[in-house]
């Protein structure tokens, strides 16, 4: 933990209205969860205390969490694990593969925890997912929510090159707010990780990546991050209220009102991102397959065919 963390008296005491998730329960959320037993995966969903899991389980949509369940590096902000990862486990592909066909979506989502243990920071294994998954379903949507791969460019060329539709990877909040909340993270590094996938992968390949607020930002400094990522690249953003996991996790300074978020997103489109979700309850994959069809401005047809025609 960062001994910069403020002091825990900064969380406000009760969640305001807005700050409200949706209970679902029934045979499709069942179906996800028996499915990612049975097939031994990780989810984000599930690791990270994601706050939007029944909703999504509840539509048959899951983040899969790929390279083990545990972190090189032990983030302020984040829920998952973070001590002395497996070894990748060499069957996982295929399982993922085997899971993406078997949940019957048009668009699937696939993240990681960080690998700095790893040579290839986990690269090589990321390719081998994407590639077993285009595989097995040829026509589904990907995307990939990425780790920054210490910034090293053949990492992240190799990566992106592997033909996922959308290429996430997340700044999470301001500049002044990185060295303290992202353990092992630079402001400018990520940035050139999303500017490094624009440059290597395919032409239809977009870029995405989100921020957190209510961890101690100015509005002021969101602006500035916002216009930041668009001249990275970025294609998609998505901004969500950060909620605390635990109380030994980075504390909330402040619930930002549901007019604040939509004012962002007008400001985003003003600037020219290509497709926003922005709200207390939007998380990095919230809705991920309706952002990219915004995007792309491909409300209805085939992946395999979008993919085809814009190689």
């Amino acid at each position: 933990m960062s001994k910069n963390m403020p002091d825990s008296s900064i969380q406000p005491k009760r969640f305001p209205s807005w700050i409200r998730a949706k209970i679902r329960t029934g045979e499709n959320r069942k179906f996800v969860s028996d499915m990612v037993d049975n097939l031994e995966l990780n989810t984000v969903c599930q690791s990270a205390k994601c706050p939007n899991i029944n909703e999504c389980w509840h539509d048959k949509a899951a983040t899969v969490m790929i390279l083990g369940d545990r972190c090189t590096r032990k983030c302020a902000f984040c829920a998952i694990s973070s001590f002395n990862p497996n070894p990748p486990d060499v069957d996982e592909p295929e399982r993922v593969a085997k899971a993406s066909k078997m949940s019957g979506l048009q668009f699937i989502v696939l993240t990681s925890v960080d690998r700095d243990d790893l040579p290839d920071k986990g690269a090589n294994h990321w390719v081998r997912t994407v590639e077993q998954v285009y595989k097995e379903i040829p026509d589904v949507g990907m995307e990939i929510l990425t780790p920054d791969f210490k910034g090293r460019e053949e990492h992240i060329a190799k990566v992106a090159a592997a033909g996922p539709l959308v290429f996430n990877h997340n700044m999470e909040t301001c500049e002044r707010l990185t060295k303290d909340i992202r353990s092992g993270n630079r402001y400018d590094r990520s940035l050139s990780v999303l500017s490094m996938a624009k440059k290597h992968g395919p032409s239809y390949m977009l870029t995405k990546s989100g921020i957190m607020v209510g961890l101690g930002e100015t509005d002021q400094e969101v602006e500035t991050t916002l216009k930041d990522m668009y001249n990275a690249g970025i294609d998609i953003l998505t901004i969500g209220q950060y909620l605390r996991p635990s109380t030994e996790h980075w504390p909330v300074h402040r619930y930002v009102e549901p007019e604040q978020f939509q004012a962002w997103e007008d400001l985003a489109y003003q600037i020219g991102f290509k497709a926003v979700a922005s709200g207390p309850m939007v998380r990095s994959s919230y809705k991920a397959e309706a952002l990219a069809r915004k995007a792309l401005n491909y409300e209805i047809g085939s992946w395999l065919d979008f993919r085809s025609n814009h190689s």
